[in-house]
């Protein structure tokens, strides 16, 4: 769990060393290749700023990063068990097939008893470590402007529909709509949290989501909406900004977050919204004491309805927002997110006080907008 893993300082030294000690217990994923590693990898050493340790094989193919083919990452886990070594193996020579349970049957395997022992090991299916893997080969492709049809093949889809479905889940758009000029892109962000979705314009986010929230489809689509359909994949300046503060804040040393944003929403919502950014970090409010400190005491269910639409998690604190009783309340990233970033932050002592609105852009004529098709709602 990410609370509990030693200091990023140790095990960088660590890395350097190919100390053993740590095997099993962290690996390193390296944001400029995509790759995550054992920390015993004979490879030459990344640079401290591309390294993200974290701690699970799980959350290293969740949050986009490949195997290693020098020290093959996924292999020690599973040693003392033949079946995963086996799978794994195949897996790792064979990343573009569909696999499916028909495909582990053949190969003389239970599929129910696949799936419990990839589950115990790795915390994921083997067929969702499979689908994870073709995605993601996809996604790059598609990034790096080839054509759906040459994205389909390097996900390994049997067919367009296949490939257009997954990636329509994914964002909430169909590739084949994609020109490689729109004005808002999409990339993922890898955080020890889980993968989140970054969209930006050439001067500002607009979106910043955890990958599973379940409202993510209906965000793009607004956003989709509000850009006239501009809406893409690819990384623009503030997708970097935010990733490098992402990265200073979930090490404990950013108390706020400086990249320039837009807001979509009401006028009532952002004035929420505003006032969520001037808790520091470290400290909680109710949803009462946010509506008395924005002058509308009687609008307590108006308040959480805004802190429900917020679409820049982290960004916009509405984690910090608890029940007047101290429950968590909900959490659209989910509640076990929402008790790590608070104890995040309580622990690291990273609060920076009241922050300010400098970098905001509300999306109104008096406000400079990054763009006047991406205009806040």
């Amino acid at each position: 769990m990410m609370m509990t893993m030693p200091p990023f300082d140790t095990l960088y030294a660590a890395l350097c060393a190919r100390d053993a000690a740590f095997e099993g217990r962290a690996w390193v994923g390296v944001t400029s290749t995509g790759i995550f590693c054992r920390l015993t990898c004979p490879a030459r050493k990344p640079k401290a700023a591309n390294c993200r340790f974290l701690p699970s094989v799980a959350r290293c193919m969740e949050e986009g990063y490949r195997p290693c083919k020098r020290c093959h990452p996924l292999r020690p886990a599973g040693t003392a068990d033949p079946l995963i070594a086996k799978l794994v193996t195949a897996l790792e020579a064979t990343p573009d097939r569909r696999w499916t349970e028909r495909c582990v049957a053949a190969m003389g395997h239970d599929p129910s008893t696949v799936r419990r022992v990839f589950k115990r090991h790795y915390g994921m299916t083997f067929l969702d470590m499979a689908r994870q893997t073709r995605l993601r080969r996809g996604f790059e492709a598609l990034k790096a402007g080839e054509r759906v049809i040459d994205a389909q093949l390097e996900a390994g889809f049997d067919s367009a529909s296949g490939f257009r479905t997954a990636f329509a889940r994914l964002l909430g758009v169909a590739p084949g709509h994609l020109t490689g000029q729109e004005l808002l892109r999409a990339d993922w962000i890898a955080t020890p949290l889980g993968p989140m979705i970054a969209v930006a314009d050439q001067r500002s986010l607009h979106l910043l989501e955890f990958l599973d929230r379940k409202a993510l489809p209906a965000e793009l689509k607004k956003l989709r909406a509000a850009a006239r359909g501009s809406l893409g994949l690819g990384r623009l300046p503030p997708t970097d900004w935010i990733a490098t503060e992402l990265e200073r804040y979930f090490a404990g040393h950013l108390g706020r977050f400086e990249t320039p944003v837009t807001l979509h929403g009401t006028p009532f919502a952002r004035q929420v919204w505003q006032a969520l950014r001037e808790i520091p970090a470290g400290e909680t409010r109710s949803y009462s004491r946010i509506a008395r400190q924005i002058g509308r005491p009687e609008a307590v269910r108006a308040v959480a309805r805004a802190n429900g639409t917020n679409q820049l998690a982290l960004i916009v604190p509405c984690h910090r927002v608890i029940g007047s009783d101290g429950s968590l309340t909900g959490y659209g990233g989910g509640l076990w997110r929402k008790e790590r970033l608070i104890a995040l932050e309580r622990q690291s002592g990273a609060g920076g006080g009241v922050e300010t609105d400098s970098t905001i852009s509300s999306g109104t004529e008096d406000q400079a907008t990054p763009n006047p098709d991406v205009a806040a709602q």
